[in-house]
């Protein structure tokens, strides 16, 4: 991967630093267990813009880590990176559905109730989010998501190619990501900060390579 193919890598991993972090902070928390509380957040166009900011976050991700990978070819940590960067890119296949039901579903149905059409928006809220297959995928590609970025961080502190502690915020942050749904708004929005922090410390690290020594390699 030439350098400036790094770099846009870095730059798109920086974006979904920045991403994840609006996510939590512009998203309109309400109290979403009771019928006007779940109203006003989901029909917000709001909802559908800070969802849209993890979906596009997600995304942007597995790039980054392809360029980990890259970065540590051919030294002791290439296998571990490479799939670092597989489990992540299945992880996030299996979580943005989950995302878009939440975002599209949720406030289309929230934007006729809005309107006066007869619908429990309560109950087709908890429909669409505990369908026993959506919710398992979704579990499943978040965990995948927290593995592979701790693997993507073992393979940049065994490697040597880049500074050893660039990859540690942003497994822990990736690592933390089902437990954040259990906290007040304003502990995930701390968890959006951390996100965002280790998300641009390690593209800070891509970025800078070019104009750094290349990494040791095996004998």
């Amino acid at each position: 991967m030439p350098p400036t193919r790094v770099r846009l890598a870095a730059g798109g991993l920086a974006l979904a630093g920045v991403l994840f972090f609006l996510y939590p902070a512009l998203r309109p928390w309400r109290e979403e267990s009771t019928l006007d509380g779940a109203l006003q957040a989901m029909s917000s166009p709001w909802w559908v813009a800070t969802h849209l900011f993890a979906m596009i976050g997600f995304i942007l991700v597995p790039p980054a880590l392809l360029a980990v990978r890259r970065v540590v070819d051919a030294t002791r940590s290439e296998r571990l990176a490479v799939t670092a960067a597989v489990t992540t890119w299945i992880g996030v296949g299996l979580t943005l559905p989950y995302y878009g039901a939440e975002d599209f579903a949720l406030n289309t149905i929230a934007a006729k109730v809005a309107d006066g059409q007869p619908l429990d928006l309560l109950d087709l809220a908890d429909s669409i989010r505990y369908h026993p297959a959506a919710v398992t995928a979704f579990l499943i590609g978040l965990l995948l998501l927290a593995i592979g970025p701790m693997l993507a961080a073992m393979a940049i502190w065994r490697s040597g190619a880049l500074p050893r502690f660039s990859g540690i915020l942003f497994a822990v942050g990736f690592a933390l990501f089902i437990p954040q749904f259990f906290a007040p708004p304003a502990g995930r929005v701390a968890h959006g900060v951390l996100v965002a922090a280790g998300c641009i410390w390690l593209a800070v690290a891509l970025w800078r390579l070019p104009s750094r020594p290349a990494a040791a390699q095996l004998p």
